[in-house]
């Protein structure tokens, strides 16, 4: 199964429509699909179809939607992980790429007071997600938000929060707290822990300090980890 990513389309079954040229070219020149061959592809809004190829062009591939399937995938909760992005920005596309693939709704980075990194670029991190919403046959594009604030972030409504932080005092476990199906944002704090500041805001705002095992885990970790957990408790 080859899927494609068109966000610009509705994808509405019995129309017609080209993939771009870098898509064409990929399709015909190197997956060397013909004419009749069955495509799929994903607008990434929740919209999965399955198409025939009808002009085999590989600078301008047309295609007709046959079956439409909307909603594909849902999930009954959404998982929201803020980071702090790492000095190794291969470890956050590392991350980023492994969230797409398991499933994750919105990421965001944020710049923390012992932050190392202080900046990423939006379209090396856009072309990783694309690639692993393709691998893992998502219909569903994750919101990304390159540049979050940290002080807006603590004001999300979702309804569990959580902050991972290293010092021991007071945590619970995601799965001691954390119910089936209740949307969750989790704050992973960067190589050099949150500040006592940053701990205290976010406490303050109705977060819960989680622990994430016994063992010190590296930022990406950390997050993936939590990730999972989410996934775990959902199954």
């Amino acid at each position: 199964m080859h899927l494609f990513y068109t966000p610009e389309f509705e994808l509405n079954e019995g129309e017609y429509y080209s993939l771009n040229k870098e898509e064409s070219t990929h399709c015909i020149k190197v997956l060397r699909l013909r004419e009749k061959d069955t495509i799929c592809l994903t607008n990434g809004l929740g919209r999965f179809v399955f198409a025939e190829i009808s002009d085999a062009n590989p600078k301008n591939c047309s295609f007709l939607v046959n079956q439409v399937q909307d909603d594909y995938g849902k999930r009954d909760f959404k998982v929201h992980i803020a980071i702090a992005p790492t000095k190794n920005i291969n470890r956050m596309e590392w991350f980023l790429e492994k969230a797409v693939e398991m499933g994750i709704d919105k990421i965001s980075f944020f710049i923390g007071e012992h932050s190392e990194r202080t900046s990423i670029k939006r379209e090396r991190l856009e072309k990783i997600m694309i690639s692993a919403l393709k691998q893992s046959l998502k219909a569903y594009m994750p919101e990304l938000n390159e540049n979050a604030n940290y002080k807006e972030l603590i004001k999300s409504n979702e309804t569990k929060k959580y902050i991972a932080y290293c010092k021991p005092e007071g945590r619970t476990s995601i799965k001691e707290s954390y119910q089936k199906g209740e949307d969750v944002l989790i704050l992973i704090g960067p190589e050099g822990d949150f500040s006592e500041k940053e701990v205290e805001l976010a406490l303050n705002n109705g977060f819960q300090a989680i622990t994430l095992g016994e063992s010190r885990l590296r930022t990406e970790t950390a997050a993936l980890f939590a990730l999972q957990s989410i996934h775990f408790v959902n199954m």
